[in-house]
């Protein structure tokens, strides 16, 4: 399977449909439109985050979503990513990838100390794609949901 041509570019206000109908298909269930379009506003012109979408011929493939803070327990600045979804049709031709890198570069430029993800257990294939992208399984996660 040849690579698809696709370029990355930094998200902006008009690409909330796109991000809205990812997040509803990654979480199952359908989000509160309105909620949803305050917070992504709020957190794509927050410069300590980092919103990139990767698209081919205006087409949306996938998305991730990239906070940074500083840490006391890391002393200095450390990232997570929040969202990561490439659509199903462009799986395995290497849009992931050019997201993670960009990530990469950016963590360099700005002397980040790691890089974080998280992932639910329900999605046991993650596990092996965040290994293959450069992540090593290092911490566990407790969560209390209200």
């Amino acid at each position: 399977m040849e690579k698809l041509e696709c370029k990355i570019r930094k998200i902006q206000n008009g690409d909330l449909d796109f991000v809205y109908k990812a997040i509803c298909e990654l979480e199952n269930e359908v989000l509160d439109f309105e909620v949803f379009e305050m917070i992504f506003n709020e957190n794509i012109s927050n410069p300590k985050n980092l919103y990139l979408i990767a698209e081919n011929e205006n087409v949306g493939l996938g998305f991730i979503s990239f906070h940074t803070q500083n840490l006391l327990h890391h002393c200095g600045l450390v990232g997570e990513i929040q969202e990561f979804f490439i659509h199903k049709k462009y799986r395995g031709q290497g849009v992931g990838r050019l997201l993670i890198n960009e990530i990469l570069n950016y963590s360099e430029q700005h002397n980040l100390k790691s890089i974080e993800v998280t992932t639910n257990k329900k999605r046991v294939e993650n596990v092996a794609i965040y290994e293959n992208l450069g992540f090593s399984l290092s911490h566990n996660k407790f969560t209390i949901y209200k």
